[in-house]
């Protein structure tokens, strides 16, 4: 089963959070990557998991991030080219 990862971009540091907690709830996926930008006022959340996994995560977290906050982003990437997992990952993670 592939993996696919989803990436929730939010204005405010506070709907990250509230956003991030909805996507964890939803779904068995797993937080991969945090980039905060401007002082925390816009940051993206990246989560990863099976493809059906990460589409829930992604719309149950970027409708509880909407009620917080602004969602500039919310994508799911299916099958993640290989190069780009060095990119995204930090740690030496199982396949």
């Amino acid at each position: 089963m592939d993996k696919a990862i989803a990436l929730l971009e939010v204005q405010a540091l506070t709907a990250a959070i509230a956003g991030l907690d909805a996507m964890l709830k939803a779904a068995d996926v797993r937080l991969i990557h945090v980039e905060k930008r401007l002082g925390g006022r816009l940051v993206t959340i990246v989560i990863d998991g099976t493809v059906s996994a990460v589409t829930a995560a992604a719309e149950a977290g970027a409708q509880e991030a909407d009620k917080v906050g602004s969602v500039k982003l919310c994508e799911v990437i299916p099958s993640l080219h290989e190069e780009l997992i060095p990119f995204l990952y930090s740690d030496d993670l199982d396949d």
